[in-house]
């Protein structure tokens, strides 16, 4: 973990034999994993005066000095409890996460139907795609507070209460009022800063990269509502297409609160989680990973919600072959978060995302010279893979720097990835509007991409010494 200063130098002054982290190489976790074995083997005693038990990466009291075979007893059998849960947790999260999603997508997934219907100009579409975005970004900052309080309780009033937005968008009989109730329907897009807390609270922290990569396949609901809404609208009209998914929502609502259960806590745990949390405020390597994830997870969205537009006015693609493309551009980057999460969880972050930015700039480029449809298609699925991984690294980077705060540093994290998202469309649009062309939109990504390598060289693996970022002091 990335530390401060000051603790830094209390670390050499106790145990001169630890190692530093390298400026070349960036392993900036090599100084936590040695002061973790370094702790492992000496006696500790807890903020009441109880010795402790380490228990691989979790600290427990031994209350009243227990002798350690009963303490680790103990502890084993908290270990196998959460084992059992924490699978049960992660399907569920996983599952209620892709439904959100999938109603977050339905307006993108809908879009050429308003086009016709409404007569829509290139930038009135992106901006009827962009909505959602905006709110579902701005939601995730109060949402991850809520999940940091309230729990599992914040997923199932979400999933019950997007039936409302979804009710109305059936009613709606003009281009100005399906803007607004877009804009509500974009709450769904806050479920992602409620499950990520929930889910790393089940997980060590050498299994959040991939347990959370599991739960960022949740990204497929998009996929499916770009494979679904154009076929039942074909079949149910566009109104009716809303209305189809009520009913999932409230039975993923209903399973969530009778089976889902927040992770409990390790036993008599004292390492100061909830003073910690009180004193929280946002460190510079929060706003790093924010800018990390603008980038990784708003191009993402981008991308996959102006994909089937793209497709059907430049290529006359049918609605259903472009939405077919553009679940699969969606479905390839799903499938390559838990890739990323697992390659997180045994190498470094910051390593794995200074390949991730160099292939997006590169292939970006590539994209604006508008290659024929199958270069097109590969350079979009390549890209896929890229903010796949990346996101998953930079969550693993979240729960990593910021254990006590991850629903709040989530929801910081979250929203500008959700604006990621939303000034891209805009621009896009803006861009096609004036040029008849979107070069301009790809290389402003290449640089984008571009300018995060440069940072997480100098920054997060301190090329530059000079540079510093901090998370949580721990």
């Amino acid at each position: 973990m990335i530390r401060s200063s000051k603790r830094s130098r209390a670390n050499d002054r106790d145990h001169p034999g630890l190692p530093t982290a390298s400026p070349r190489t960036g392993d900036y976790l090599a100084r936590d994993a040695a002061q973790h074995a370094i702790s492992a083997a000496e006696p500790t005693v807890g903020s009441q005066g109880l010795p402790k038990l380490q228990t691989g990466s979790r600290e427990t009291v031994n209350p009243g000095g227990m002798p350690p075979s009963a303490a680790a007893a103990s502890a084993t059998t908290w270990e196998a409890r959460t084992s059992r849960g924490a699978i049960l947790a992660l399907a569920l999260a996983t599952a209620a996460f892709a439904v959100c999603f999938l109603v977050w997508g339905l307006i993108a997934a809908l879009a050429p139907v308003f086009h016709e219907l409404y007569d829509l100009s290139s930038f009135g579409v992106s901006l009827l795609i962009a909505t959602p975005v905006i709110l579902g970004s701005l939601a995730r900052i109060p949402a991850g507070l809520a999940a940091d309080r309230f729990g599992r309780m914040v997923f199932v009033f979400l999933l019950a209460g997007l039936t409302v937005p979804l009710a109305l968008a059936g009613l709606t009989n003009s281009y100005g009022s399906l803007l607004a109730v877009s804009l509500l329907l974009g709450v769904a897009g806050a479920s992602f800063a409620v499950g990520v807390p929930f889910v790393s609270r089940w997980f060590p922290r050498e299994r959040q990269g991939f347990a959370l990569g599991i739960y960022g396949m949740g990204n497929i609901g998009t996929a499916i509502a770009n494979f679904l809404a154009p076929r039942l609208e074909r079949d149910i009209g566009w109104r009716g297409t809303f209305w189809a998914f009520i009913p999932l929502l409230l039975v993923m609502a209903l399973l969530f609160l009778l089976f889902g259960r927040d992770a409990p806590a390790p036993p008599q745990r004292d390492d100061g989680a909830g003073e910690g949390g009180a004193r929280f405020r946002v460190r510079p390597a929060a706003w790093l990973l924010a800018l990390y994830y603008f980038i990784t997870f708003g191009g993402f969205v981008a991308v996959g919600a102006y994909l089937p537009t793209l497709l059907v006015d430049e290529f006359d693609l049918s609605r259903t072959e472009a939405g077919g493309r553009a679940a699969a551009f969606i479905a390839v980057a799903t499938l390559a978060r838990p890739l990323g999460g697992y390659l997180a969880d045994r190498w470094s972050s910051a390593a794995i995302l200074d390949g991730v930015f160099l292939l997006i700039a590169a292939l970006a480029i590539l994209l604006a010279f508008e290659p024929p449809m199958t270069v097109l298609m590969l350079a979009v699925l390549g890209i896929a893979v890229m903010f796949g991984i990346g996101n998953a690294a930079v969550f693993k980077l979240v729960t990593t720097l910021f254990p006590r705060n991850t629903g709040a540093v989530t929801g910081i994290v979250g929203a500008a990835g959700g604006l990621g998202g939303f000034f891209p469309l805009i621009v896009i649009g803006t861009v096609k509007e004036v040029t008849d062309s979107l070069s301009i939109g790809f290389m402003l990504l290449s640089q984008l991409a571009g300018v995060c390598l440069i940072l997480n060289l100098l920054v997060l693996q301190r090329w530059a010494g000079w540079l510093s970022v901090d998370g949580e002091e721990s």
